[in-house]
């Protein structure tokens, strides 16, 4: 088992000095994510009001899935591989996959009003942090809701992979209605287990900062897809 799949705590650590370090870990954790965000936010900004870049990743529809597959080859890459990287090379990938998450997602400038754009990232902001600190807060154990909802999310991409093809006005709704309860439910259940997979006593090494950066990627992944949800819902088009 590798350190970043288990919980190790020192006999000499209080209860007190345990529950400080984590709330500091988890901190950082926020910090690299909001980090990742504003970097997705701004590129995604950018690009969308630079016509030769815009015109060259969306008329090109190579070049828009080639950079679809960097950005899995990199989530990938750094959950797989984040023991055999150095903490330098693990942040420098977990950033440069938010600036190209932002190429990509610039797409939703070009679609919805900024108005609906920004009034849907509060709503995501106020129903993610208060998921997030459920599940960091919740006394119960939430590893229940995370094979559930590993389940419903394997179930959901396939639907939706599926509906690229059938094109379904009633399966997208539904594959919305249903991404929005299991992201949410995911963002509690992730919140508890990077609290709780914390290591206590490595607080400034390099594993630390591997443990924020990866326990960072897995939430601004649901607070990215939780927002893409609810988009479709309160997003207005241009």
């Amino acid at each position: 088992m590798s350190t970043l799949d288990q919980s190790f705590q020192q006999p000499s650590f209080s209860i007190e000095e345990v529950f400080a370090e984590q709330q500091r870990f988890i901190v950082k954790v926020y910090g690299w994510m909001s980090l990742a965000l504003i970097v997705t936010g701004i590129t995604a900004f950018l690009v969308a009001s630079t016509p030769a870049v815009k015109d060259y990743i969306y008329i090109n529809h190579t070049v828009f899935y080639v950079l679809l597959g960097i950005e899995l080859l990199m989530v990938i890459g750094l959950s797989a591989m984040i023991n055999k990287m150095s903490a330098n090379m693990a942040t420098a990938i977990f950033v440069l996959y938010s600036l190209v998450n932002g190429l990509t997602m610039s797409f939703i400038f070009l679609i919805y009003t900024t108005s609906s754009i920004a009034f849907t990232f509060f709503v995501t902001a106020i129903t993610f942090g208060a998921m997030s600190a459920y599940g960091y807060f919740t006394k119960k154990d939430l590893t229940s809701w995370g094979n559930l909802l590993l389940m419903a999310l394997f179930g959901l991409i396939i639907a939706s992979i599926g509906n690229l093809f059938m094109k379904s006005d009633t399966l997208m709704w539904i594959t919305t209605y249903a991404g929005i309860l299991i992201f949410v439910g995911l963002t509690a259940y992730d919140t508890q287990k990077i609290k709780n997979t914390n290591i206590i006593g490595n607080e400034g090494t390099d594993e630390d900062r591997k443990e924020a950066i990866i326990g960072a990627l897995t939430l601004y992944l649901d607070f990215i897809n939780l927002f893409l949800k609810l988009l479709r819902l309160f997003g207005r088009r241009k």
